[in-house]
């Protein structure tokens, strides 16, 4: 399965943008999906997950009720809907796939594909 993030941008501090990862493969719609992101000089970091069905959702804190993560399977993409942006989400996004449908991940090493990434910059 390949993954393609877009999406980001720059924004000002307080907007939101909507982050898209499109899958190559039908069998997207069976993995669980999750996002990450990764700052200059910081590890990288979860920001989300939500299962195949799109059932079951789960939020790092820093994003809680500011960010939402969805999907379509219908068009073997997903999102991540970002409101109230901070300069703190100032980050590189990658959208990561799951073949395994236990559990939500939160680590990386979870997750078996990746897209590329899109670029984030939230200005003050």
């Amino acid at each position: 399965v390949q993954l393609q993030a877009s999406g980001g941008g720059l924004v000002q501090a307080g907007g939101s943008l909507r982050l898209s990862c499109a899958a190559s493969a039908r069998t997207f719609s069976y993995y669980n999906m999750g996002w990450f992101r990764q700052a200059p000089g910081n590890e990288r970091e979860f920001v989300a997950a939500i299962s195949w069905s799109g059932g079951r959702t789960y939020y790092a804190d820093s994003v809680k009720g500011r960010f939402t993560i969805s999907r379509d399977n219908a068009k073997d993409t997903g999102y991540l809907q970002m409101n109230s942006l901070k300069p703190e989400d100032t980050a590189v996004y990658y959208c990561a796939a799951d073949r395994t449908t236990v559990r939500l991940g939160i680590l990386g090493s979870e997750y078996d594909y990746w897209g590329q990434g899109t670029q984030v910059t939230v200005s003050s």
